[in-house]
């Protein structure tokens, strides 16, 4: 049979054979090519890929754009599908895992979360090996897996469905016992179901390749996990932690050994001692600027001393950057045999367990050293099997003479034994996520490497009651991995909870196949509720790994439900597509969230959270929070009387630069893509949506305007005339004339007036100088066709100013030579700065309108010139504002935010960002990546048996936060809410006092005095019921508080509520205040 080639993939698939062969390229220290070698590997499978080379051979001439943005680098990156892994990475990053390729051995839950995220991340291929088949016991953990692969290759059974991920990765299979040979074909190798022995041999010959072959030991058992790096004798790491280099404007330098540097106060530094740094744009003492990276010492938020001694320098005058240089660094790691006797410091992650990970150092040598001599695992609830086992890890320790442990902590290593066969899925998605986070630092340099033992164990996630050695015999279920480390009792409270996910993102993604995977939700009376308002967009595919390409434009629970069912067909789950908040009360109301067991966020925004958080306070439900940022995530258990809940503490709010900053004074490109994108709404889209509220309701608009009479609303009158009179644009042309007139007044006009304002040698009222750090004294641009840059700003310009005004265009636009052509057919008006213009430059104001006595008789004048300018339109004649889309390349949004930024940074000689950068910050873009979302949420669901075991203490529970890149795990006990006392009563902030049998005012009144309590005041949202100043309000005593809240504050109670809220202000006999909580009344 003839090979086939699927649309829009680069390898073969033969139908019908065999065996597959595939060409790997082995990638030393560069990715394009050179200095490669071709290796071979064969495979009893292969999947499908596609290869990230673009060999069309098209020699037409570039675009206007490609010219604009073209910085001499390959643009062999799918941004649209990656954009938000970009923004962790960075390009260099990922073409360094578009060239590596990957082993992973074995195919249970571990080796599978593994794949998944490596296929995510988008590495050039990945070769999954398994000489083991599927089993029921597998099931507990794999998402591949169903029942019709029992019997089947692990790794045939993975393969199609892990190609779905990512198209461009070459996914393969190997199904015989590995050799060490094998391993050359690869740059990275893991392993998550070997022995010590034969890890110690692969791992010797990874070692001394040439060049190293990172190797990678990992596995999870039960609630314990371990995972082992060794990256080579020299292992340089170009990134340490991914964070963008600090910087710092001066404000003054010394001339002293050592030399004193200042900065002004606008953010503090976040310099170390030890740093290097290099100084640009020093005025005086320009000995600073030759790019010589220079030690720091004596760190402090606002200066530091430099190793250098500049009293022969030239003075400082004024301005100069400081950037902080970062350093490569070279790792020695020990091969396994040597790092198994000398493991130097373990990586820690929960400092209660300080003395932990040296135990299970030698718990899982133990376990090793078991199944050698048994060959099987030792058996869940046998007595027998856990002394044995316990007996080797005393052997062990006895053996280590000196340096052995004073208690090897029988009970843990018992639990170790009970649930050392299984694979749990919360321990594979967070081990998937740090092994999968390992593999791309080995392959990429990026981040710091695990240095070398990492050790986590979650006994805490174990019932509180002892489980008695019966109820974890296997029930020849899916969940018997799951039963065989809790028992089934807890598998039956897992299987009939009810649950509300809110949100099917990446997070929420992963949560569905959680869920699924532990049996929630999957039995007669469980019930799974996924709601989510959005839509599947590209950028989402690279993480949220339950999406196709084809489900784009679709609803993302409704997909994820689907997906959910084929991972668990028992798995009862609704997917709604509301948002969650006030408005949908009526969809989530009283008795749905009364009903609820557990509350799982998986949100992207604040708000949100803070809202969900108040209704679990309010239902007493327990809330598991969690989030990710890059390569960093948190989580928060939220436990009703446990813990404070989520809003009880929350970040400082982010710094704003002020508004004349923005506008007239940027120093960096932040501020230049602020004014941009405001600039882009203001001209696209605020403004024709202005213009369209005017024509569509003149009489109306006007009328507002008038009785508004302010300079708001004056601003707004112009602007809408300027659109329909002086700036109206009839043709392309038009457009093109346009644009090329808003590039002389932003990027010529406006800073010819700035300068003239404020010369370079202005002064402040004090008499220091006007231009001082932070300002930055700003140069007019020359407008040139020559330079794509600006040609490219009046191409995406006019082409949007088109589109507002519903003009077509023209083929030509895109041909350099023509565009240019029409651009220098525009004339553009001499300029001439003005005396007496008024330019904000106090920081703390929040409008450029400035109000004047007369703004009602301009108002008046200027709606006589817009009726004027009505009269000359076409009838029905309306604008097309444009809503800004960061996330499609061809709309040309980007491009004009992007340009105008670019131009304004030129102005100020701020460094230029390209197009992708761009987006990350006027788009807002969150980076996110697969492994610490994957990470997150094993996390949340070891979280989630506490839970429904429903007896664990606040101890027992962790939040976390971790960062993936340095690595970084930091776990910890929440914090209980506040207690809050008065006579023999208690309560937190979870209390809500219920009163039932629908009391009267007076009934109301009593109940609260039985508690020693007197209340002055009851009000019902900002209605004031009762207070006992007002002597007429005494007359209510004998009402019925609900019609209390008919009558006076005129709120019809909707059929779906039984209660409402009332709050009441109390005082004890001695009349201090007490603050009691919310009170419930149920009139139904």
């Amino acid at each position: 049979m003839l090979p086939r080639k699927r649309q829009g993939e680069g390898e073969a698939v033969i139908e019908g054979g065999s065996e597959s062969v595939i060409k790997k390229l082995r990638v030393c220290d560069s990715t394009d090519g050179k200095n490669t070698q071709e290796k071979k590997s064969s495979g009893t499978n292969l999947g499908v890929g596609n290869s990230n080379s673009n060999s069309s051979g098209d020699c037409r001439e570039p675009t206007i754009t490609e010219m604009a943005f073209d910085d001499g680098k390959p643009r062999d990156i799918d941004e649209d599908l990656h954009s938000r892994q970009l923004a962790v990475y960075g390009r260099e990053t990922m073409r360094r895992l578009f060239a590596s390729n990957v082993l992973v051995s074995g195919m249970q839950g571990l080796g599978v979360e593994i794949a998944k995220n490596l296929i995510l991340a988008g590495v050039k291929s990945v070769t999954l090996h398994d000489e083991g088949k599927v089993e029921l016991w597998d099931m507990s953990s794999n998402f591949i897996f169903s029942e019709n692969d029992l019997g089947k290759n692990r790794a045939l059974a993975s393969v199609q469905k892990l190609q779905e991920l990512n198209n461009a990765v070459t996914v393969s299979t190997l199904t015989t016992k590995l050799t060490k040979e094998q391993l050359s074909d690869f740059q990275a190798v893991v392993f998550t179901d070997i022995n010590l022995e034969t890890g110690i041999e692969f791992n010797e010959y990874c070692h001394n390749h040439q060049p190293p072959i990172a190797f990678i030991k990992t596995e999870v058992r039960g609630l314990f996990g371990s995972a082992f790096c060794d990256f080579g004798p020299e292992f340089t790491v170009f990134d340490v932690d991914g964070e963008e280099p600090h910087t710092g404007i001066i404000a003054s330098i010394s001339n002293d050994n050592p030399a004193l540097v200042g900065c002004v106060d606008d953010e503090r530094l976040e310099f170390q001692d030890g740093d290097l740094v290099v100084f640009t744009e020093v005025r005086g003492m320009t000995e600073l600027n030759d790019g010589k990276p220079r030690k720091i010492k004596n760190a402090r938020p606002y200066s530091f001393y430099l190793e250098e001694d500049t009293t022969n320098f030239g003075t400082y005058d004024r301005g100069g950057i400081v950037t902080q240089v970062k350093q490569p660094k070279v790792l020695n790691f020990k091969p396994l045999k040597e790092a198994l006797t000398d493991p130097g410091d373990f990586l820690l992650s929960d400092f209660s367990k300080f003395d932990r990970p040296p135990l299970l150092h030698l718990a899982f040598q133990a376990l090793d050293k078991f199944v050698t001599e048994l060959g099987r695992f030792p058996v869940a609830g046998s007595e027998e099997d856990a002394e044995k086992l316990i007996s080797i890890t005393s052997n062990l320790n006895e053996s280590l003479g000196d340096g052995k442990l004073t208690d090897i902590n029988p009970k843990l290593i018992r639990h170790f034994a009970f649930g050392a066969k299984a694979v749990l899925n919360p321990m594979a998605a967070m081990f998937g996520g740090i092994v999968g986070q390992e593999v791309v630092k080995a392959c990429s340099g990026k981040f710091h490497p695990l240095f070398q033992f990492f050790y986590f164990d979650s006994v805490e996630s174990l019932p509180t009651e002892p489980v008695d050695p019966s109820d974890f015999k296997p029930l020849n279920s899916r969940y018997d991995a799951q039963i065989s480390v809790f028992g089934s009792k807890l598998q039956k409270k897992l299987e009939e909870a009810k649950v509300f996910l809110i949100g099917s993102g990446a997070l929420g993604c992963e949560f569905i196949k959680n869920l699924a995977l532990m049996g929630v939700s999957c039995g007669k009376q469980g019930k799974l509720t996924v709601t989510d308002d959005d839509v599947i967009e590209k950028s989402n595919l690279s993480r949220q790994f339950l999406f196709r390409d084809w489900n784009i434009g679709q609803p993302k629970s409704t997909v994820a439900a689907t997906a959910a069912s084929s991972i668990n067909p028992l798995l009862h789950i609704e997917a709604l597509q509301n948002r969650v908040g006030a408005e949908t009360e009526n969809v989530f109301d009283d008795t749905f969230w009364e009903n609820l067991n557990v509350v799982v966020n998986a949100l992207d925004n604040v708000s949100a959270r803070l809202y969900v958080d108040q209704r679990c306070l309010y239902f007493q439900k327990p809330l598991l929070e969690s989030g990710t940022l890059g390569a960093k995530c948190n989580t928060q258990m939220v436990i009703p009387h446990l813990t404070e809940n989520y809003g009880a503490s929350r970040d400082p709010p982010e710094k704003q630069a002020p508004m004349c900053t923005v506008h007239s004074f940027p120093h960096n490109i932040d501020h230049c893509l602020t004014w941009a994108r405001s600039e882009f709404e203001g001209l696209l889209e605020k403004t024709p949506a202005e213009v369209n509220a005017y024509l569509s309701s003149p009489g109306d608009y006007t009328s507002a305007m008038r009785n508004a009479g302010d300079a708001q609303a004056r601003d707004n009158l112009e602007r809408v005339i300027e659109c329909l009179d002086r700036e109206r644009c009839e043709s392309f042309q038009d457009c093109i004339t346009w644009a090329r007139l808003k590039f002389e007044d932003y990027f010529s006009n406006r800073v010819k007036q700035l300068t003239f304002t404020f010369p370079e040698d202005a002064a402040t009222s004090t008499g220091a100088p006007f231009w001082s750090a932070p300002k930055r004294f700003p140069r007019a641009l020359q407008f040139s066709t020559a330079d794509p840059s600006y040609l490219h700003f009046v191409m995406a310009s006019s082409i949007l100013r088109a589109e507002t005004f519903g003009i077509p265009i023209p083929d030509w636009v895109k041909n350099p030579k023509k565009f240019a052509e029409a651009v220098d057919n525009v004339i553009v008006p001499d300029f001439q700065p003005r005396e007496g213009v008024k330019i904000v430059t106090d920081e703390k104001a929040t409008s450029l309108a400035t109000s004047s006595v007369d703004d009602a008789a301009v108002i008046n004048e200027l709606i006589m010139k817009l009726e004027q300018c009505r009269k000359s339109l076409p009838p029905n004649f309306l604008m097309k504002p444009i809503q800004f889309e960061k996330d499609d390349d061809t709309n040309y949004h980007m491009d004009v935010i992007a340009a105008l930024a670019n131009m304004r940074a030129r102005n100020y000689s701020i460094p230029e960002v390209d197009k992708l950068k761009a987006k990350f910050i006027a788009g807002r873009i969150i980076p996110a990546i697969a492994t610490s979302t994957a990470m997150a949420t094993g996390l949340v669901c070891l979280e989630l048996y506490k839970v429904f075991d429903g007896a664990h203490k606040v101890e027992d529970y962790r939040n976390t936060f971790a960062n993936l890149a340095l690595p970084l795990f930091s776990m910890a006990e929440p914090v209980p809410p506040k207690v809050i006392k008065h006579q023999n009563l208690s309560w937190t902030v979870w209390d809500r006092w219920i009163i039932k049998n629908n009391p009267t005012l007076k009934e109301l009144i009593q109940w609260l005095t039985d508690k020693g309590l007197n209340a002055y005041s009851i009000s019902f949202g900002s209605c004031l019921l009762f207070n006992s100043m007002f002597p007429r309000h005494r007359d209510r005593m004998g009402k019925k508080v609900v019609d209390l809240v008919r009558d006076v504050a005129k709120v019809e109670l909707p059929p779906y509520r039984n209660h409402f809220d009332v709050v009441v202000a109390c005082e004890d006999d001695e009349d201090n205040d007490v603050d009691i909580p919310l009170i419930s009344i149920y009139f139904r």
